[in-house]
C-alpha cells in the first residue's frame, strides 16, 4: 500500500512539474522574443533607455532559462523515481 501511495505521489508531482515546464516554456520563448526585439530597437535608437530595456529584459530571460533547466530536471528525476518503483512494484491482491 504504501508503494502504491509513493507512486501516486510521484505521478502526482510529475503531472504538475510537467504543466509548469510547459508553461514556463511558453513564457521563455516569448521573452526571447521580446528579447530579440530590444536588441534591435536597442542597436537603431543607440539611446541608455533601450540599452537598459535590453539589459533588465536580458536577465529575466536567464533567469527563467536557468528555472526552465531547473524545473525540467526535477521532470527528468521524478521520471527516474516513477520507473523505479514501477520496477521493483509488486501490486496488491
Amino acid at each position: 500500500m504504501a508503494q502504491r501511495r509513493r507512486l501516486e505521489d510521484i505521478q502526482r508531482r510529475l503531472v504538475a512539474a510537467r504543466e509548469s515546464v510547459a508553461v514556463l516554456d511558453e513564457q521563455v520563448a516569448k521573452w526571447r522574443e521580446d528579447l530579440d526585439e530590444a536588441r534591435i530597437r536597442a542597436l537603431v535608437s543607440e539611446t541608455p533607455l533601450q540599452a537598459k530595456e535590453y539589459d533588465e529584459l536580458s536577465r529575466q530571460v536567464s533567469v527563467a532559462t536557468a528555472e526552465l533547466e531547473r524545473r525540467a530536471l526535477e521532470v527528468s528525476a521524478l521520471v527516474r523515481a516513477r520507473d523505479e518503483l514501477l520496477r521493483v512494484w509488486t501490486p496488491e491482491g
